[in-house]
């Protein structure tokens, strides 16, 4: 995230829907304080900035961030009042120790995101996850229920490739 018109224009959206009375949520790169707290200062509801996976496999599907770097910026949103929506991806040929890992670490953080997206890869031609397999519905379903325990408190979501379920 950059200062100047980009952060601006979020700025003004963000307001604009606080004073419609409508919650929003902004993926927005990784902000700096200052910035998060502009964007708190505006009204903004919540931040998406998802994990993607467990840190043992983050190296594998990230290269322009660290894990730490997810972290740093989830804290900082945080720290400038905004909920955080914080989940990840399953599909990209992770062990079931990686999604646990991601799932551990979203149940260490007090208070627990209050909302937590579980998306199922979908593979998009041309990129280098485009021959993955689809995630079994059954996998699928068991991530969720898995999160439902250990983040009782967060609002579980079915975000990417609740279309290829029956």
């Amino acid at each position: 995230m950059r200062d100047g018109s980009d952060l601006d224009a979020i700025v003004v959206m963000v307001r604009a829907a606080h004073d419609l009375g409508l919650e929003s949520c902004a993926p927005s790169g990784m902000p700096k304080q200052p910035q998060a707290e502009r964007l708190a200062a505006a009204g903004l509801t919540a931040y998406n900035h998802n994990l993607d996976t467990g840190p043992d496999f983050y190296p594998q599907v990230v290269s322009t961030r660290t894990y730490q770097d997810r972290l740093d910026t989830l804290s900082t949103v945080r720290a400038a009042g905004v909920q955080l929506c914080c989940g990840g991806i399953i599909g990209m040929g992770e062990t079931l120790d990686d999604r646990m890992g991601m799932l551990k670490t979203l149940a260490a953080m007090s208070p627990h995101p209050e909302s937590v997206p579980i998306n199922g890869l979908v593979p998009v031609p041309g990129t280098p996850m485009a021959d993955r397999p689809p995630v079994d519905a059954l996998d699928f379903v068991r991530m969720v229920a898995t999160a439902r325990i250990v983040l009782p408190t967060s609002r579980i979501r079915l975000s990417a490739g609740r279309r290829e379920m029956s």
